[in-house]
C-alpha cells in the first residue's frame, strides 16, 4: 500500500479531523505543513492535475487575502494562480491528501474515505 501525504494547516478543525481519523485507523501517513514547507509552483500544480481540478476550484474564497485580491473580480491564468497560491497558502483549500497518482480535497473530512 503506497503511503499517504497528507498537505495541512494544523491549526485547522479539519485538519485534524482527518489526521485523528487516519490515526484512529492505523493508516500511515506523511504530515506536511505547507505554511512551513512551502508549495513550489511546480508542486501545486501536480496536486492540482491528481486531484482533477482547476486552480481557481482550490480557492478558498471566504479568506481575508482571497477578498483583499480582489481574485473573484479579476481574470488570472492558471499559472497565475498558482503563483498567487504559493505566495498566500490561506488561499489553498486543505487538507489535501495524497496517494501515488491520485490525490483528494478532503473537505469534508468525509471525503477521506475516497482515498483510503
Amino acid at each position: 500500500m503506497q503511503k499517504l501525504t497528507v498537505y495541512q494547516k494544523p491549526t485547522c478543525s479539519t485538519c485534524r479531523n482527518v489526521v485523528k481519523q487516519l490515526k484512529e485507523q492505523s493508516v500511515e501517513f506523511d504530515s506536511i505543513n505547507y505554511y512551513e514547507e512551502s508549495f513550489s509552483v511546480d508542486s501545486l500544480k501536480d496536486i492540482c492535475r491528481k486531484l482533477g481540478i482547476s486552480p481557481r476550484e482550490m480557492l478558498r474564497t471566504k479568506e481575508p487575502t482571497y477578498k483583499a485580491l480582489r481574485l473573484a473580480e479579476r481574470r488570472f491564468s492558471e499559472d497565475e494562480l498558482i503563483a498567487v497560491m504559493v505566495k498566500y497558502p490561506d488561499l489553498i483549500q486543505r487538507p489535501i491528501i495524497v496517494k501515488g497518482k491520485k490525490a483528494v480535497l478532503a473537505r469534508p473530512a468525509e471525503k477521506l474515505k475516497e482515498i483510503l
